[in-house]
C-alpha cells in the first residue's frame, strides 16, 4: 500500500526517507509502520508543510495533512500493516520474536521495498526502537550505500519522520475504525475504544468479547499481557506437545506454554507420554512434524 504510480523524475535524484509506528502499544489492531519519501533537494520545502509527530495532532489535522500528502507529486509513501494475529504468532512461537525485532524487519522491509523501484536512498531518518546505536549499525549493515540517522523523537525532530508518523497514525486509525470482525457471534461489535490497555471502552470490549474455550477475537493480540487477567474465567485446555525443542535441548517449551496461559491455556504433560514424545531416536524431520512410527494399523 503507498504511492506506487510510476516512478517520479526526483526519485533518481538523492533521496531522503523518515519511518515511523502507529499502534506499538495497544492490545487491540495491527500495527503499522510507514514510511515517507522525497528529494533531498525538496527538504526544505517538507519543513514548511506542518507535518508534527502524529500524537501531537487531532484526528482532523492527521487527516487534513494524510491527504495533501497524499496530492504531492513530490513526495511518497509507503506503509507496511502487521495484523494482530502476526504479532501475536510470532511473539509465542517456539523460536519467539519479540516486538523489537518485528519491529526491526518492518522498517528493513519498508527501506528494502522503496530501493526496489528504484528510489536513490542516501539518508534514512528513523525513530528507534530499543538502542539508537545498535540499530543504526543493524540497518548500515544491511544497506551500506545508505546513511541512517536513528534517535529518540525522531518524529518530532525530522519533519520526514513526522511525515512518516501521519502516514502510520492515519492507517491504523482508518483499520480500526473499518475493521470487520472475522467472528460471527452474538451481541458482537466494535466499539472498543482506542485498542490501548488503559482504555475503559477497551477495558469493556475484551470482557464483553472473551470466550471460556475460544480466547478473544481476532482483533486482539493474545500475547499481551493484557489479556492475562480475563484467563482466570477461562476453560483448561490440554494437549499433547514434545518436551524438547528440534535440536534436541529443553527448557525453551516450559517458557512458551507458560506465556499462553494468557489465554486460558494450560499445557500439561502426563508421565506416560514423556518417553513417547521426547523424540529419542528420532530423526529431526520427523519430531520438527510431531510425526510418529505406528506399527499397528
Amino acid at each position: 500500500m503507498g504511492s506506487e504510480a510510476a516512478l517520479p523524475k526526483w526519485a533518481s535524484k538523492p533521496c531522503i526517507m523518515g519511518i515511523d509506528e502507529a499502534g506499538r502499544g495497544p492490545v487491540l489492531g495491527p500495527m503499522v509502520y510507514g514510511c515517507l519519501y522525497c528529494a533531498r533537494s525538496y527538504q526544505k520545502t517538507l519543513s514548511t508543510l506542518n507535518f508534527a509527530d502524529s500524537k501531537t495532532l487531532k484526528e482532523e489535522k492527521r487527516e487534513e495533512l494524510f491527504k495533501n500528502l497524499k496530492a504531492d507529486e513530490s513526495i511518497g509513501w509507503a506503509v507496511d500493516v502487521i495484523d494482530p494475529r502476526e504479532l501475536s504468532s510470532k511473539m509465542l512461537k517456539k523460536n519467539k520474536i519479540n516486538l523489537n525485532e518485528i519491529s526491526h524487519d518492518s522498517a528493513i522491509g519498508l527501506v528494502r521495498k522503496v530501493l526496489s523501484i528504484g528510489v536513490l536512498l542516501t539518508e534514512v531518518y528513523v525513530d528507534t526502537v530499543g538502542d539508537a546505536e545498535k540499530y543504526r549499525v543493524k540497518l548500515s549493515e544491511r544497506f551500506p550505500n545508505v546513511k541512517f540517522v536513528v534517535a529518540k523523537k525522531a518524529d518530532s525532530l525530522y519533519p520526514v519522520v513526522s511525515g512518516a508518523s501521519i502516514v502510520a497514525k492515519v492507517t491504523r486509525d482508518r483499520a480500526l475504525r473499518d475493521w470487520v470482525l472475522d467472528e460471527t457471534a452474538e451481541n458482537m461489535h466494535t466499539r472498543f475504544g482506542s485498542g490501548y490497555p488503559g482504555d475503559p471502552h477497551t477495558k469493556a470490549w475484551l470482557e464483553d468479547h472473551k470466550h471460556s474455550i475460544f480466547g478473544f477475537p481476532t482483533l486482539v493480540r493474545f500475547s499481551w499481557g493484557t489479556c492475562t487477567s480475563y484467563s482466570k474465567d477461562m476453560v483448561e485446555v490440554l494437549w499433547d506437545t514434545d518436551d524438547s525443542d528440534e535440536d534436541g535441548s529443553n527448557g525453551r517449551t516450559g517458557k512458551r506454554q507458560k506465556k499462553l496461559t494468557s489465554v486460558g491455556f494450560t499445557p500439561v504433560k502426563r508421565k506416560s507420554e514423556e518417553t513417547e514424545s521426547s523424540g529419542k531416536g528420532r530423526c529431526k524431520f520427523f519430531q520438527a512434524r510431531k510425526l510418529e512410527l505406528l506399527s499397528h494399523f
